[in-house]
């Protein structure tokens, strides 16, 4: 069961943690100040523990900034309730109190006794020419209370639409007709693009098996209710495990950027001039060629007009012994030519809370993620922590990362 926060909004801590004094004089003169704020507690257990907090940028009113988060409750590996909403009118400082989405609940699933059909990986956009929200995740599995891993089902994505008006659509699936992806295909977790005639660009990772998922560029069109997909690319291929996942998509000057999760202890990193057709993949590395050590996480871009820049989790003396290295959160600007992190300029977004070398059972993971341009002077970092060891307790984090020179992208 879902318990609501007695609460109709939620003031953000008024202590502020800074990034790392190290790194934070590195010479990246776009970065001003990055500050922690927390918006939901439970890491003392005495509430429950969101998590998947994203958040999208919705037109002003009346001069009012305002934001909308979708974020569902999290119970155990894999183990997510019904998906919620909020708003903030004031960059974040204040959020309502989570509703559910009706539509991206739980339903039973026909000829499955006992099978419900969930959502999670939810990511909410807003769609400019449409005047909607596209808030797309995609299906999973539950036989009671437990992720239902020995019957998953084929998994794709769906999505809901939040009409002008402020009502949610119904469910839907955005459908793709290839068996390469009979198992699963999916854009969970993923950034997407917005192109000027409303088309929308995302990545696919599919698959007809378990093992050696590809990732392809996908354009789709979006009329307010109904995505469609146009037009499929050549596939990324990565014959190791899973293969190739949780891919995430943007655009800075001229050409489109895609990051992708693997499971190699690396991530990877392409580049398209039109959003379908890439260029090979290559791992992430320092300027210097060394390449980063990651543990099958999520990374995502930080995307400004000047500047385009990548937030993720690595290997580091700090964090030897934290499941897959989920904390801190890290980021670091890319060189568009070489596809490399420039390594003076990588900052701590979301700082390590504990001892992950002899205490690590009780740091809070903080891999799954995303980032929002909030306004031309910010971009959000907003996190979900969990520590599976301690009854999944966890508080929802936002990093605020200001800007010395305005993002002219907003």
């Amino acid at each position: 069961m879902i318990h609501h926060l007695d609460r109709r909004q939620f003031l953000a801590a008024g202590a502020v943690m800074l990034a790392s004094p190290a790194l934070a004089q590195s010479n990246n003169e776009l970065v001003r100040s990055i500050t922690t704020e927390t918006l939901w507690r439970n890491r003392d257990g005495k509430s429950v523990t969101w998590f998947h907090p994203r958040a999208c940028r919705l037109p002003d009113q009346d001069g009012v900034p305002m934001a909308l988060m979708t974020l569902q409750v999290i119970g155990g590996s894999d183990y997510f309730g019904p998906v919620h909403w909020s708003t903030s009118e004031d960059l974040g400082k204040v959020w309502t109190e989570p509703q559910p989405i009706p539509s991206l609940g739980r339903v039973p699933v026909p000829d499955h006794e006992g099978l419900q059909a969930g959502v999670c990986d939810v990511v909410p956009q807003y769609h400019e020419l449409t005047k909607s929200v596209l808030a797309m995740g995609h299906v999973v599995f539950y036989r009671g209370p437990r992720f239902a891993r020995g019957d998953q089902l084929a998994r794709y994505p769906v999505y809901s639409v939040r009409k002008q008006d402020g009502s949610w659509s119904e469910r839907k699936r955005l459908e793709w007709d290839d068996p390469r992806g009979s198992f699963i295909y999916t854009n969970n977790c993923g950034q997407r693009v917005i192109l000027p005639d409303g088309d929308i660009l995302l990545a696919l990772t599919f698959g007809d098996k378990p093992t050696h998922r590809s990732v392809a560029g996908v354009r789709c069109g979006f009329d307010g209710e109904t995505l469609r997909i146009k037009q499929i690319g050549p596939a990324l291929t990565h014959p190791h495990k899973r293969g190739l996942l949780e891919p995430s998509l943007t655009r800075f000057g001229k050409r489109f950027y895609l990051t992708m999760r693997a499971e190699d202890d690396r991530g990877y990193v392409s580049v398209s001039d039109d959003g379908l057709n890439w260029n090979d993949k290559t791992p992430w590395t320092w300027d210097d060629g060394t390449p980063l050590t990651m543990s099958t996480t999520q990374q995502h871009w930080l995307t400004h007009s000047d500047g385009l820049f990548l937030v993720y989790t690595r290997k580091d003396a700090s964090n030897r012994n934290v499941i897959r290295w989920r904390s801190p959160l890290f980021m670091a600007q890319v060189d568009p030519k070489t596809l490399r992190l420039i390594r003076a300029t990588e900052r701590v977004v979301l700082p390590l809370a504990g001892d992950g070398v002899n205490d690590a059972d009780h740091v809070a993971l903080m891999g799954n993620f995303n980032v929002t341009n909030a306004s031309p002077e910010e971009s959000w970092v907003t996190v979900g922590e969990w520590m599976p060891r301690d009854k999944a307790r966890g508080d929802v984090l936002l990093s605020r990362i200001r800007w010395a020179k305005p993002n002219r992208l907003l």
